[in-house]
């Protein structure tokens, strides 16, 4: 069973000097234990389905089942898997007809230290995975250990994005961001459906284009550790880590393409190189926080569309893996607004990422192995 409650913080308070209506205020959250897990770095599942899958880094994909983690895991890929620091089973995505294809997606590093996008099918057991089904949807060979990005996820288009960091090392040593003939330092967007392994879906910005790689849908980022698409509003949220001093959070339209986040000219919304540096035709990040404090890495998560807690509504919530905090704030007409502080630092630990189930609830993953719903509001 999901473990008792083990966290009220009532340290919330609206930072903005608009307040919030009165059923809509909320001044603290509380976390539910989910359960324990060997390094979690994802959890999702698929569209209307009560399981949680939960991705640990080593190459196993975990299921949590009416309350209880399975003895026996979804996938087992950990002999493929090159696993420690920034390297390992990153991620999964269910295709939208999952219920009726069977497929997922994972992102994974394999044991030459490459990023590989594999296709795998469900198995007659709908708790396990055919794990000799896997079908390689996209390899990019990775030149350092770390900046691998590692998510793969379907947006509210059907299409499969990828996000990839620029290749590692510090400085984005070769260029990549900025490079339309790299697949590093992008997000990618590729249509899986129907198709082997992929086609270039229309709408891609440098579809046909002799300059720049087909697959590419946005450039300039550094590791986009988590993205996420806000169904609602059909805004598309980007959590890009920073070199050594800015942390920066992008907030688009889900629908706008060829937008370039920046890097390396910018870290966050400073020049990198330099006091100045052009910045025509780059697209600048909504939130920026600095090292601050002890933050280090930027966490991102999703913005809250469950049931359980209304007052958290529409709410995009993220962390930063070195001070553990956990904060939040809106969109509206294109603007910031309602920033909240949730958590103070190092209450939760290094938080590795966040997830979301099939309800719109949304978890917690800390490198300690705890994993923690989002459970309510006060």
């Amino acid at each position: 069973m999901i473990k008792s409650i083990i966290a009220l913080i009532a340290f919330a308070a609206c930072s903005d000097s608009q307040a919030r209506p009165p059923a809509q205020r909320a001044t603290s959250i509380r976390l539910e234990r989910v359960g324990e897990f060997r390094s979690p770095v994802y959890l999702t599942a698929p569209p209307g389905d009560s399981r949680l899958f939960i991705v640990e880094q080593q190459g196993r994909i975990q299921i949590v089942k009416n309350g209880q983690k399975l003895s026996t895991p979804f996938l087992d890929i950990s002999d493929r898997v090159r696993s420690g620091g920034e390297q390992g089973l990153l991620s999964i995505a269910f295709h939208p007809e999952y219920r009726s294809n069977g497929q997922f997606f994972v992102n994974f590093t394999d044991r030459s230290g490459d990023t590989r996008v594999e296709r795998f099918v469900v198995s007659a057991n709908p708790d396990a995975a055919d794990e000799s089904s896997s079908k390689l949807v996209i390899g990019i060979d990775q030149p350092y250990s770390n900046h691998n990005g590692g998510l793969v996820m379907f947006g509210p288009d059907g299409m499969l994005y990828i996000g990839m960091g620029d290749g590692g090392s510090g400085g984005d040593p070769h260029r990549n961001g900025q490079n339309r003939n790299a697949l590093l330092g992008k997000i990618l967007r590729l249509n899986v459906s129907r198709v082997e392994p992929y086609s270039i879906p229309q709408g891609n910005p440098f579809r046909g284009a002799s300059d720049a790689k087909p697959e590419i849908w946005a450039t300039g980022t550094r590791n986009p550790w988590r993205f996420a698409f806000d169904r609602a509003t059909n805004l598309l949220y980007i959590a890009d880590v920073g070199q050594n001093e800015i942390e920066e959070i992008d907030v688009e339209p889900a629908s706008a393409a060829g937008l370039n986040y920046g890097w390396s000219i910018m870290e966050g919304d400073r020049c990198y190189h330099g006091d100045s540096c052009d910045r025509s035709g780059l697209t600048m990040p909504k939130v920026t926080f600095n090292h601050s404090g002890g933050a280090c890495s930027v966490t991102g998560g999703f913005v809250y569309r469950g049931k359980r807690v209304p007052a958290l509504a529409g709410h995009y919530f993220y962390s930063d893996y070195c001070a553990g905090w956990l904060k939040s704030f809106r969109m509206q007409s294109g603007a910031v607004v309602d920033r909240r502080d949730w958590i103070p630092s190092s209450n939760l630990g290094h938080v590795v990422s966040f997830g979301e189930d099939a309800e719109g609830e949304l978890y917690i993953l800390s490198e300690s192995g705890s994993v923690f719903r989002i459970a309510g509001a006060n």
